[in-house]
């Protein structure tokens, strides 16, 4: 899906409702996320940098930045709340005629750095296309032989 007016709709009422479509809550970002993703030691090393290895289309507006791929639309959300500076990264599934909302992280603080940020969402992206191939293995193993008379 890559219509910039779908997208936006997707934005909205995803949005309006965080606690409906991300029951599990908006992950933060802190030491312990850091460690999960084994970016404490490696964050400071110049041999790995902080690139985003997925090519994305980029779509800037006044409230937001959108990443669109094939696989993938991401917002990223500057938030400013009483003199503190928050960064709401949602992250959708993009399927051909549907968007499916499956987390959002929240960066604040010392945490709220735009090679931070980029860090974390590549491991994201790269964890939901891990389950994702997954869940496809598995639905193909169980799909039941095709009746042939023998």
């Amino acid at each position: 899906m890559n219509k910039l007016a779908l997208l936006d709709e997707y934005f909205k009422k995803y949005t309006e409702n965080l606690n409906h479509w991300i029951p599990d809550g908006i992950i933060p970002v802190d030491l312990f996320l850091l460690t999960e993703f084994d970016l404490l030691d490696s964050f400071f090393e110049e041999k790995n940098p902080a690139a985003l290895t997925r090519y994305f289309h980029v779509v800037e507006s006044q409230d937001k930045i959108t990443l669109i791929n094939e696989h993938f639309v991401v917002w990223i959300i500057p938030e400013k709340f009483e003199n503190t500076t928050k960064t709401l990264t949602l992250i959708a599934l993009n399927y051909p005629e549907s968007l499916t909302l499956e987390l959002g992280f929240l960066a604040s603080g010392v945490y709220n750095t735009s090679r931070l940020v980029l860090r974390i969402l590549e491991k994201f992206l790269h964890e939901i296309q891990e389950n994702e191939d997954f869940i496809k293995a598995i639905q193909e193993t169980d799909t039941p032989p095709s009746s042939e008379a023998t």
